[in-house]
């Protein structure tokens, strides 16, 4: 065997840890994420939504601002500070907002078939975006995704053609979380993975300080140590040493390998709802869940696939 023989073996084999290596690190923040809407469903139940929604973003600036202190991360520059906040109005705004509302009125197992479309809609942003030529199938899968989501939702909230109040904000933050992930993917190369959430939970932290103080102020939260916990990992977990993981994993990649775990994401989440909640596993929506995530799955796939765009 030459050394050149070798050096190749050696250098596919560190390509094969480090392949493995972002795959688990990416389950795990998957994991982590999965527990975000059974928890907010346990939240809700004592404290204001309000509170759970700006409340878990201000405890997670607080570790993102000692973070960025401690390793003396460089000042964003120019309209990098304009894109940051695009990804705070998503990631640390809307969605927490809209789920923690949303919640007070549907399961978690309804909300995580609904949010199953957040890897399909972010592939639609991410295309957009990046001005992307990408073919009909795409758009027939995203489209599918969608069109099943709607279905499961009005089906869900008893009458055919009408959605819930819950349901509508449940797209919008499936929306505000696409655009969020998007362009915080684009800002990560620039970055950095954990710095770009970081720099987006404290650029929204004054807004996020004052929303808290004003539902402090309408209703003093009086939550149970169990709902307390629930929004501890919200703040601690959800908002950011989850990214951690998952930023992570995408950095060792490969990243269109990773970033399909999310996929996994839903499942996870109604299974959390059923265990910890004590939520039926219902077929409407062991089957809406499925399906939503296959044509997310298809979408994402034809994406990723290389010969899939058009030069």
């Amino acid at each position: 065997m030459t050394d050149k023989s070798s050096a190749t073996i050696i250098s596919r084999t560190m390509v094969s840890q480090s392949s493995a290596a972002g795959l688990w690190w990416g389950l795990l923040g998957v994991a982590a994420f999965s527990l975000t809407v059974p928890l907010t469903r346990v939240a809700v139940e004592g404290l204001s939504p309000l509170f759970i929604g700006a409340g878990r973003a201000v405890l997670a600036a607080a570790l993102a601002a000692a973070a960025l202190a401690l390793t003396r991360q460089r000042l964003p520059r120019g309209t990098q500070w304009l894109r940051l906040a695009v990804v705070a109005g998503g990631v640390v705004a809307s969605f927490p907002l809209l789920t923690s509302y949303a919640l007070t009125t549907v399961p978690a197992g309804h909300g995580a078939v609904v949010i199953a479309l957040l890897p399909a809609a972010t592939a639609v942003v991410a295309v957009l975006r990046g001005r992307e030529r990408l073919p009909a199938l795409f758009w027939a899968m995203t489209g599918a995704g969608a069109l099943v989501a709607i279905a499961f939702a009005s089906v869900q909230s008893g009458s055919w053609g009408r959605l819930h109040g819950a349901d509508v904000l449940l797209f919008g933050a499936v929306a505000g979380a696409a655009v969020g992930y998007a362009e915080g993917g684009l800002m990560a190369r620039e970055l950095g993975a954990w710095q770009t959430i970081s720099w987006a939970l404290v650029l929204a932290s004054p807004v996020m300080v004052a929303l808290t103080v004003v539902s402090v102020l309408q209703h003093a939260p009086t939550g149970t140590p169990v709902q307390w916990t629930a929004f501890a990992y919200l703040g601690v977990v959800s908002m950011f040493l989850g990214f951690f993981a998952w930023y992570r994993g995408l950095g060792l990649g490969p990243i269109a390998q990773v970033s399909q775990i999310q996929l996994v994401q839903p499942v996870l989440s109604i299974c959390w709802a059923a265990l910890l909640l004590g939520e039926d596993l219902t077929w409407p929506v062991l089957l809406g869940g499925l399906a939503v995530i296959v044509c997310a799955g298809l979408a994402v796939r034809v994406r990723l696939s290389p010969a899939s765009s058009l030069r």
